[in-house]
């Protein structure tokens, strides 16, 4: 699996992000600063606070995007053999009930889908901090790990490393 394409489709989706929350960010400035006449910012201040706290959050946004990115500058996942433990950077497929799962275990960007090559299929994000991520990592093909979540305890299969 060419993980670079996995990588970059990771790094364009968070910077698609930061775009998203910096506009979103420069528009609630403005209007928090000029969405209104002067009479009507001292009937109802409530507008412009309410346009200034949504700028703030846009912003806190904008700064985890770019954190992110930030983090994924060093990051180069390396090819791991079918024997190979799991390791920041692998893709993992688990099985469950017969059902499979492909994750791509990366430093940041949980929850984000990707496609895989040729787009034949998902991926979903997961980090070492997340659940699933802390339960495979070290694992090999072969292994049983068991994760909780949404209050359930789940036993997946680890059937592919690379």
């Amino acid at each position: 699996m060419d993980k670079d394409d996995l990588l970059a489709q990771l790094i364009a989706h968070l910077q698609a992000s930061a775009r998203d929350a910096r506009q979103a960010m420069e528009e609630a400035t403005v209007e928090a600063r000029e969405g209104a006449t002067p009479a009507e910012k001292r009937e109802d201040s409530r507008v412009a606070l309410e346009q200034s706290s949504l700028a703030a959050g846009h912003k806190a946004r904008l700064s985890r995007a770019m954190a992110d990115l930030a983090m994924l500058e060093g990051f180069a996942p390396k090819r791991l053999t079918g024997k190979a433990r799991v390791a920041l950077g692998a893709v993992v497929e688990v099985e469950c009930d017969d059902a499979g799962r492909t994750f791509f275990l990366a430093p940041v960007g949980a929850g984000i889908e990707l496609t895989g090559p040729g787009g034949d299929g998902y991926l979903s994000v997961v980090t070492p901090s997340s659940p699933f991520g802390r339960a495979v990592l070290g694992c090999v093909v072969g292994d049983t790990v068991e994760v909780k979540a949404g209050g359930e305890v789940r036993e997946w299969t680890v059937s592919f490393v690379e």
